[in-house]
C-alpha cells in the first residue's frame, strides 16, 4: 500500500485534472462549494481533502463513474491513516513518506553527507552537534529511522539515487576521524551499486547555481507530480510547479556536468579514507 503523503498527492492530482477538464478556476470552485480558494489549491497539492470535500467535489465535476468516485474517495480516506515514520516524530515525516515511493531520488549536499547514505555514528555525532539537542532516547529513534529509510537503495526495484556533495562534506569531521572514514568508506560501496550515483563538487570550482542550497528532487509514480524539498535551518519547503521543478532539474544537471566523475569520486574518496585510517587531516589544496 501506497503511504498516505503519496496517497494525498495522487488525489491532489486527480482532483485538479478534473477542475481543468471542466475549465474551471480555483476561485470559482470555491465560491462553489463555499470555501476559500486556499483551501481548493491545498486539497490539489496533496495537503488533504475529506471524504465529504471529495463528494462535493464529485458531484461537481459531474463525475457519475461509481468505480472513480470510489477511488478518490479511498485516496482520501487512505491519506488520512498515520504515516509510517510516526513513532519516529520525524520533523520531515512527509519527505520520508514520499521518499519511499519515488521512482528516481536526485540530491545536492553542501557541507554534509545525505542522510541516504549516513552510517549510525556519522547520523549520532550529527545529531549531538545540533540545536536543540534531542535527548539520547530520540535520537537512536532518529538515527533508526534514517536506517530504515535507506534499505530503499537495496530493495526490489530501487529508486535511482544521483547525489553530488560538495567537497566540504568529506572534509568536515563529522564525529572525528574514524567516524569519517567509516563514512566515506559506506559513500564507496553504496556508489557501486548499480542504482546509485555519487559525485563530488570539488572546492577548485569555485562559485556554483547551488552554492548556499540544499535540495532533493523527488520523481514519483503518475499522476502524483514530483516534487523538491529544499531543507533550511528554520523549516522546510515543498515545491511542485512545473517551472521550480525545471529550475531545479537544470541546476542540479548543471552540477553533474561540472562535478567529478563517479571514478575520480571514488579515487578521491579512497584517498581521503586513507588519510583519515592514518590520524591525519586531508588538506584540501592538494
Amino acid at each position: 500500500m501506497r503511504g498516505p503523503a503519496f496517497q494525498r498527492r495522487e488525489l491532489g492530482a486527480l482532483l485538479r485534472a478534473l477542475r481543468n477538464e471542466k475549465g474551471l478556476t480555483v476561485e470559482q470552485v470555491a465560491e462553489r462549494l463555499l470555501c476559500s480558494p486556499s483551501k481548493v489549491s491545498r486539497m490539489e497539492t496533496g495537503q488533504g481533502a475529506t471524504a465529504r470535500d471529495v463528494r462535493d467535489l464529485c458531484n461537481l465535476y459531474e463525475v457519475t463513474s461509481e468505480a472513480e468516485r470510489d477511488r478518490l474517495m479511498t485516496l482520501a480516506t487512505e491519506g488520512k491513516r498515520p504515516a509510517r515514520w510516526q513513532r519516529y516524530d520525524l520533523a520531515y515525516a512527509r519527505y520520508a513518506d514520499l521518499e519511499q515511493e519515488a521512482l528516481a531520488i536526485s540530491a545536492f549536499q553542501s557541507s554534509v553527507v545525505h542522510g541516504l547514505l549516513h552510517t549510525a555514528d556519522y547520523a549520532r555525532a550529527q545529531h549531538e552537534g545540533s540545536m536543540p539537542r534531542l535527548d539520547p532516547g530520540q535520537i537512536d529513534l532518529q538515527i533508526e529511522a534514517k536506517l530504515a529509510r535507506q534499505r530503499i537503495l537495496t530493495q526490489a526495484s530501487p529508486p535511482a539515487f544521483a547525489v553530488v556533495l560538495d567537497e566540504a562534506a568529506l572534509h568536515r569531521l563529522v564525529g572525528g576521524r574514524q567516524v569519517m572514514a567509516a563514512q566515506l568508506a559506506k559513500i564507496l560501496d553504496m556508489s557501486a551499486l548499480p542504482n546509485v550515483k555519487v559525485q563530488i563538487l570539488p572546492f577548485e570550482l569555485g562559485a556554483h547555481p547551488a552554492l548556499e542550497a540544499n535540495f532533493t528532487i523527488l520523481e514519483l509514480p503518475e499522476p502524483a507530480p514530483g516534487v523538491v524539498f529544499v531543507e533550511g535551518m528554520i523549516g522546510s519547503t515543498y515545491l511542485d510547479r512545473p517551472d521550480d521543478l525545471k529550475r531545479y532539474h537544470d541546476v542540479f544537471n548543471k552540477l553533474q556536468s561540472i562535478a567529478l566523475s563517479p571514478q575520480d569520486t571514488s579515487d578521491l574518496i579512497a584517498k581521503l579514507i586513507r588519510t583519515y585510517k592514518a590520524g591525519l587531516t586531508p588538506d584540501p589544496a592538494l
